[in-house]
């Protein structure tokens, strides 16, 4: 795709160079990343390969969604849970409100699963206006977005965000350089254009899904193998379909009959149809072969052909498509299943699935932590530059990707708190025992109020005793006469 060319009127030609490139970088990268979002959504169709199948089969827009549960079975295993901060309490920093107020839980969840469609999403921190949390947290993804990243600082130096479309030109957009932010918007009369400065750098980070040396934004969950791998199956599902229609009815074959059977009355062809659902009761002699062996038509049955290999073939695609995804059997094969015989044999069948989100968490944690510690500057009015160092220790906590019931998870965190018994007075401790973060808070809560009610007794009881104690009596006694 031709990249779109923008000069925004009273912006240094350096900023217009940068701008440009990157709408360069986003029309180049367009195509492969609408195309796995087409995978993703179901919207695209197998293309029509040799001539066997006839071409109608290929209009029925037979679909499978393969390539969507590769991404959504990795992104249910890859939950953020909250943030954690060992040096202090995040609640004190107004973390709260930056969580609460920017939905941030159901956010991270869309980053990820875009994320793994096109390789890497992107987080951006904006200062909270008026009626706005203090600090804002979007998330783009890579349709719409793009950045240079510096391989030394290992940070982007720019990313251009798209936020708006018509006719396929860009009709607004976002700049974040460093220190500096370029938004403009295009109306009929031209490009309109406000620069806001900062003390925040490059508000900006990745997500990029498997990152290696040379390719930082990483690679898509989506690959050409799973793509391969979902059109043969599509197309093993379509010869299945056609299958389906040529042996639905028994193929028979009418020996020494004439074309009249096949005629209506008035000597016209009867449909295909007509023919297979009329049930022919009869067929006369030919009076003209008497003797002949011809002279009776004789009807052969042939018995349908099997469905199994292409059933056999789609299991087998199946089963390759797990593999490439790093996903169980029974996420996709249809046949040959067994249910795991344990909970040991449960997690062997998981292992890769687990080792993904446990790998894909890693890569993301450091971006998100600048992006949430990025955001309490912003919430407490704090430079990039004279963050506190006890802020460092600000770290995501993601939930464990291996699903436990509740009673494996708390007797393994019996077993831990009782070789450490001082866990079981921390969160620590009762996140060990399988309780969420909600569950976590109620409780720590109840423990205060249980904690002050039986401080607020013992006060009362010790001056009971005390009004009853003879010589604090005395006291009390005397005390209005002194002076």
């Amino acid at each position: 795709m031709n990249a779109e060319r923008i000069t925004l009127p009273g912006v240094a030609d350096d900023d217009n160079r940068t701008l440009n490139g990157l709408l360069g970088q986003l029309a180049e990268k367009e195509s492969r990343n609408r195309l796995r979002a087409a995978y993703y959504d179901m919207k695209r169709l197998t293309r029509l390969t040799g001539s066997v199948i006839p071409p109608q089969y290929w209009s029925l827009g037979i679909v499978l969604g393969w390539s969507a549960r590769a991404v959504d079975i990795l992104a249910r295993r890859c939950n953020l849970d909250g943030f954690v901060w060992p040096g202090g309490t995040l609640d004190d920093l107004g973390w709260r409100e930056v969580w609460e107020g920017n939905n941030l839980g159901s956010e991270v969840s869309q980053g990820v699963v875009s994320s793994l469609i096109h390789s890497t999403a992107f987080v951006v921190n904006h200062v909270g206006g008026k009626g706005e949390p203090s600090a804002l947290i979007h998330f783009r993804d890579a349709l719409d977005a793009t950045g240079e990243w510096n391989a030394r600082t290992r940070r982007l130096d720019s990313l251009l965000s798209v936020t708006g479309r018509e006719d396929d030109h860009v009709t607004s957009l976002a700049l974040y350089l460093d220190g500096r932010t370029i938004v403009a918007e295009k109306d009929s009369s031209g490009w309109t254009v406000e620069v806001q400065e900062h003390d925040y750098g490059v508000p900006a980070e990745p997500l990029p899904y498997k990152p290696r040396l040379g390719r930082a934004f990483g690679s898509s969950r989506i690959s050409r193998e799973v793509m391969g791998l979902q059109d043969q199956a599509v197309r093993a599902l379509i010869r299945l379909e056609a299958h389906s229609d040529i042996y639905a009815i028994p193929d028979l074959w009418l020996l020494g009959a004439d074309q009249s059977i096949f005629k209506n009355a008035d000597g016209s062809l009867k449909a295909s149809w007509q023919v297979v659902m009329g049930r022919i009761k009869g067929v006369p002699d030919d009076p003209d072969r008497d003797g002949d062996q011809l002279a009776r038509a004789d009807v052969k049955q042939f018995p349908a052909a099997s469905p199994a290999p292409h059933l056999e073939a789609l299991n087998a695609y199946a089963k390759m498509f797990a593999r490439a995804a790093s996903l169980p059997d029974t996420a996709v094969a249809i046949t040959d299943l067994a249910n795991p015989t344990s909970a040991e044999a449960y997690d062997a069948s998981q292992h890769e699935l687990i080792a993904e989100a446990e790998g894909a968490t890693d890569d993301w944690s450091p971006y998100l932590r600048r992006a949430a510690v990025r955001a309490l500057a912003m919430a407490n009015g704090v430079k990039i530059r004279d963050v506190p160092a006890e802020w460092a220790t600000i770290a995501p906590r993601w939930r464990d990707p291996r699903f436990l019931s509740r009673a494996a998870q708390a007797d393994a965190g019996m077993k831990q708190l009782s070789a450490i018994p001082w866990l079981a007075d921390t969160e620590v401790g009762l996140e060990l025992l399988g309780l969420d973060p909600q569950q976590i808070e109620r409780a720590l809560a109840d423990r205060r109020r249980a904690q002050a009610q039986q401080r607020t007794a013992m006060l009362a009881a010790a001056a009971q005793a005390a009004r009853q104690d003879p010589v604090v009596a005395a006291l009390d006694g005397s005390g209005g006469d002194a002076g």
